[in-house]
């Protein structure tokens, strides 16, 4: 089973854990980077939640999704079409100022990140910002059913530095939103694409 699978399996609890989160601090850090009326993708949106709080704010979003049941239940609760595909499908180009990318990158070994950043980077207009975040840690397998990667702060910066074309505006660390029963910490990313790392 991998983690697409999980999702599907597991689509109903997850969606009933994750959908009252408020993830609203770190959504303003990066909705303040991001001109008026902006298009962004919601990537990996899971149950649409932060999809509705970006349309609430004005901006134009693509939800995606890898997991089909995931985008079933993003459907019921958004009233909009869920986008069904993985992350290392994309094939978008120069099409979005944002990409919302919260807690989908830990799901990828770093044999294949960089492929996946590629694509993400692709997707991304010039000047564009991504936001990502990972679990803190030292995970590397699978556990309960999902692939999880982990990071720690030298790791995040090597695959950063590792990455062309893209400038770090920010990294910072929050608690796990569920509550005190997770107590997962995480690294908060947004960076810009540029057209010259030196720029």
């Amino acid at each position: 089973m991998d983690s697409i699978d999980y999702y599907d399996r597991y689509a109903v609890p997850y969606y009933e854990e994750t959908v009252e989160l408020s993830m609203e601090e770190q959504l303003q850090r990066f909705m303040d980077l991001l001109p008026e009326n902006a298009e962004v993708l919601d990537l990996g949106c899971g149950s649409g939640r932060d999809t509705l709080f970006l349309e609430d704010e004005g901006f134009s979003v693509t939800a995606m999704d890898g997991s089909a049941r995931m985008c079933e239940l993003a459907e019921i609760h958004t009233g909009r079409d869920i986008l069904h595909l993985r992350v290392e499908d994309m094939e978008f180009d120069d099409v979005f100022h944002g990409i919302w990318a919260c807690a989908v990158l830990g799901h990828f070994p770093p044999d294949k990140i960089q492929e996946v950043m590629q694509k993400i980077l692709n997707a991304l207009k010039d000047d564009g910002v991504l936001y990502f975040s990972v679990r803190k840690g030292d995970r590397n397998g699978r556990y309960n059913g999902r692939y999880y990667y982990d990071y720690s702060r030298d790791s995040l910066d090597d695959l950063l530095d590792s990455i062309p074309n893209i400038k770090v505006l920010d990294i910072w660390k929050t608690s796990d939103a569920r509550g005190e029963d997770h107590n997962n910490r995480w690294y908060n990313v947004l960076l810009r694409k540029v057209k010259n790392k030196e720029e």
